[in-house]
C-alpha cells in the first residue's frame, strides 16, 4: 500500500496536493510519503515477530537524511556499502552498532572509519578482503567483526543487472568454499571475529520461491558454522520486490481484494509466513536488509510536459526530467507508471514515448505505451520512484539535481534543496 491517490481531481501524497508542490517547488521534484515508509517498515518488522531479528534498511535505495531519520526513530538497523553511507546514518541519528557494511571494494579509509565508529559487522565478499580487514585491524590493535557473504548459487530470476546470488556474479564466496574459508580464518587471522554469515540472492524478487530455496540450502551451513565458530547472526539479505505496474491502483485495498491469489505479487505477509518457520530454532539473530520494499512505492518523481512532437512513426511527450534524474528505465529497463496530476477524464488514450531532454537516445521513461493524453504545461508523476531514483541521479549534461520533499500527513518539508548551477561547479578550478 502507499500514500498516493486522487482527491478532488488532483493527485495527492497523503493529504498534500502534488499540483501545489510542483507549482511551489518546481519540477523535476521527488516527493516521498513518510507514512508509507513507516508502514512498510512496521509491516516487515511485524511479519518476522516470531523470531529474533533486525530490519537493516539498505541505505543505497534512498539515502536522504530525513528518510534515514524516520527509520532510525523506529529502531532500524542499516545496511551500508560505503563510508559515505555510514557517515549519513550517523548524521541522521542512526546507531553504527547496528550497521552492516557490505560491498566488494572497501578501501582502507572506509575500513578504518567503520572500525572507529564501532559497526556491527563487515559483510566480507572475498578471502582477499577478509585478510586485508584482518591486517588493518591488526595495525589498529582492534578486533574486526565480520560475516562472510556466501553465494548460494540460487537463480533469483530477476534482471541480470540486479541478480547477485549465482556463481557467475561478482558478489560473495562460492558455497562449496565457505566452510574452508571460515576454518582458515579462525586459525590464521587473529584480528577478526567471525560474527555471522551473510547472503543476498538479488533484488526485485516477485516470488517467495527463491527465498525459500536459498534459506533451505544455507541453513545447514549456518548450523555448522554456529557449532564450529560460534557465529551470532545470519543475514538473509533483502530483495523483496514491489509493484511497479498498476502501482497507483495497487495502493487501494480494493485492488488487492479484487485479485485472485495467483495474481497477487509477493506480499510481506506471505514472505513472513513462509520464512519464519524455516528460520526458527537456530538461536541466532536474523538480519534482513530491505531497501526497495520500504521506500520504492513511497516516492514519486514529478515532471512537467514541455512539448509534444508528432512524427510519422510515433508521438513523443517531452518532459523536463531526464535519465540523469531517474536512470532505471535506461539502465534496468525499469517500468514506472506515468500518471497525470490532474485526474484524467474518460477519453481516448494516446500511445507515445515519454522522453527527457538529455542528448542520449536512451533518455526515455517509456516507449510505445498507452497512457492518458497529457498536454504541454501539465505535470505528471512517475510512480514508484522512491528507490534507486534520486540516489542514482547525476549532473550529466550539467543539469542540477532535483529537490526532494518529504510529506507527513498535512505537512510537506523540503528535505533537499534544488541544486543551483553554482552548486554544480563548486569545487572545480
Amino acid at each position: 500500500m502507499h500514500g498516493f491517490s486522487y482527491k478532488n481531481g488532483s493527485l495527492h501524497c497523503e493529504n498534500v496536493d502534488l499540483n501545489e508542490l510542483a507549482a511551489q517547488y518546481g519540477t523535476p521534484l521527488y516527493v516521498y510519503s513518510g507514512g508509507t515508509i513507516l508502514d512498510h517498515f512496521t509491516r516487515l518488522d511485524q511479519a518476522l515477530a516470531g523470531i529474533d531479528h533486525e530490519v537493516a534498511y539498505a541505505v543505497k535505495a534512498n539515502s536522504n537524511l530525513s528518510v534515514l531519520r524516520l527509520l532510525a526513530t523506529q529502531g532500524a538497523g542499516f545496511d551500508i556499502v560505503s563510508g559515505g553511507e555510514l557517515f549519513r546514518v550517523i548524521r541522521a541519528g542512526g546507531d553504527p552498532g547496528h550497521c552492516t557494511f557490505a560491498g566488494v571494494g572497501k578501501t582502507r579509509d572506509e575500513i578504518v572509519y567503520a572500525l572507529e565508529q564501532g559497526i556491527y559487522s563487515f559483510n566480507v565478499e572475498s578471502e582477499a578482503e577478509l585478510r586485508y580487514i584482518n591486517q588493518v585491524a591488526g595495525e589498529l590493535e582492534v578486533i574486526a567483526p565480520v560475516a562472510v557473504r556466501v553465494n548460494p548459487n540460487v537463480d533469483a530470476k530477476t534482471h541480470k543487472y540486479i541478480s547477485t546470488g549465482k556463481s557467475e556474479n561478482k558478489f560473495g564466496v562460492d558455497f562449496e568454499k565457505i566452510e574452508d574459508l571460515y576454518a582458515r580464518a579462525a586459525a590464521e587471522l587473529p584480528n577478526i571475529r567471525l560474527r555471522g554469515l551473510q547472503m543476498h540472492i538479488g533484488s526485485q524478487l516477485t516470488s517467495v520461491a527463491p527465498f525459500i530455496e536459498a534459506v533451505e540450502k544455507v541453513r545447514p551451513l549456518v548450523e555448522r558454522l554456529k557449532e564450529r565458530h560460534g557465529i551470532e547472526f545470519w543475514s538473509i539479505g533483502g530483495g523483496i520486490g514491489i509493484v511497479y505496474q498498476n502501482s497507483l491502483e495497487s495502493g487501494d485495498p480494493a485492488w488487492w481484494n479484487d485479485r485472485l491469489p495467483e495474481d497477487l505479487p509477493l506480499t510481506i505477509e506471505r514472505y513472513g509466513k513462509e520464512l519464519v518457520p524455516r528460520l526458527s530454532g537456530l538461536g541466532l539473530k536474523i538480519v534482513l536488509e530491505p531497501g526497495r520494499y520500504i521506500v520504492g512505492n513511497a516516492g514519486v518523481l514529478l515532471t512537467r510536459c514541455l512539448y509534444e512532437k508528432k512524427g510519422a512513426a510515433k508521438t513523443f511527450k517531452i518532459v523536463d526530467a531526464g535519465m540523469n534524474d531517474l536512470i532505471r528505465p535506461a539502465l534496468y529497463e525499469g517500468h514506472h507508471e506515468i500518471v497525470p496530476l490532474n485526474e484524467p477524464a474518460a477519453g481516448t488514450p494516446v500511445t507515445a514515448d515519454v522522453v527527457g531532454p538529455i542528448c542520449e537516445s536512451g533518455d526515455f521513461f517509456c516507449q510505445n505505451r498507452e497512457m492518458a493524453d497529457f498536454q504541454p504545461g501539465e505535470a505528471v508523476a512517475l510512480m514508484s520512484a522512491g528507490a534507486y531514483g534520486f540516489t542514482m541521479a547525476s549532473n550529466y549534461n550539467s543539469r542540477p539535481l532535483p529537490a526532494e520533499v518529504l510529506v507527513e500527513g498535512d505537512t510537506a518539508t523540503v528535505v533537499r534543496k534544488r541544486q543551483t548551477l553554482e552548486d554544480i561547479i563548486a569545487g572545480e578550478l
